[in-house]
């Protein structure tokens, strides 16, 4: 772990989400609950089985801007990152996007059906997009990542695949958000819909995060898993 970085497992938990809340989600996709008192991160991390040097490599590289990262993919623990990932799928599609989309039609004024059927549709049609690039990770990539955990490298897959066809699912959001901004009836519940929207670029800015930990220490990491299976 680099000695320069922010925190450090001798930091107390309570300190790290204090100093930024947003690591909150990191936490929670690591499997870790509130209520751990003074212990340190290493104290948290190793009581709940997970490996700390895990969860301060992603922790420092979202707090840090991705601009520190050289060789931390020697910190990670693959299946641990593996969980955290499945963890940030769940988060977003059982959770976040579900609870965005309760609150666009609690605050949309059905008077103007064209806006309303326009707004929701590209709605649907982004959560869809984003459901299927998650699922092609889960039964492609991480099964991929499996076999080579295993010893195995299937001859018909490897990570630059992945990689070079990674789009940044967080993009779209742009155009929902002008749609909002720009054409949302008159109406509507201003503050349900404020809402809403203070959401959509939380999840905005947390789906260009979670693409970022993906190629910039995911992918780093299989990388060097895969030239070692394969070398093998």
């Amino acid at each position: 772990m680099d000695k320069i970085q922010k925190y450090k497992p001798a930091d107390k938990m309570s300190d790290l989400i204090c100093d930024n809340y947003s690591l909150l989600q990191v936490m929670s996709r690591f499997g870790l609950s509130l209520g751990f008192g003074d212990k340190t991160v290493k104290e948290v991390c190793q009581m709940n089985g997970v490996d700390y040097r895990t969860f301060l490599t992603v922790v420092n590289f979202v707090e840090e801007g991705y601009s520190r990262m050289n060789d931390d993919s020697d910190d990670i623990s693959i299946p641990a990152l593996v969980d955290y990932l499945r963890q940030s799928h769940i988060y977003f599609l059982d959770f976040s996007l579900p609870s965005i989309r309760r609150k666009l039609l609690d605050s949309i004024d059905y008077s103007e059906k064209e806006v309303v059927v326009l707004m929701l549709n590209f709605f649907d049609s982004y959560v869809s997009e984003v459901r299927k690039h998650m699922e092609y990770e889960e039964k492609t990539v991480f099964k991929y990542v499996d076999d080579l955990l295993h010893n195995q490298a299937p001859k018909n897959y490897q990570i630059s695949t992945f990689s070079k066809h990674h789009d940044q699912i967080s993009e779209k959001l742009t155009e929902l958000k002008n749609i909002i901004i720009k054409y949302c009836p008159s109406n509507a519940n201003n503050n349900l819909l404020n809402a809403a929207l203070f959401d959509i670029f939380a999840c905005e800015e947390a789906l260009d995060s979670h693409c970022k930990v993906e190629d910039l220490l995911f992918v780093p990491a299989i990388l060097k898993l895969e030239r070692r299976v394969r070398h093998d």
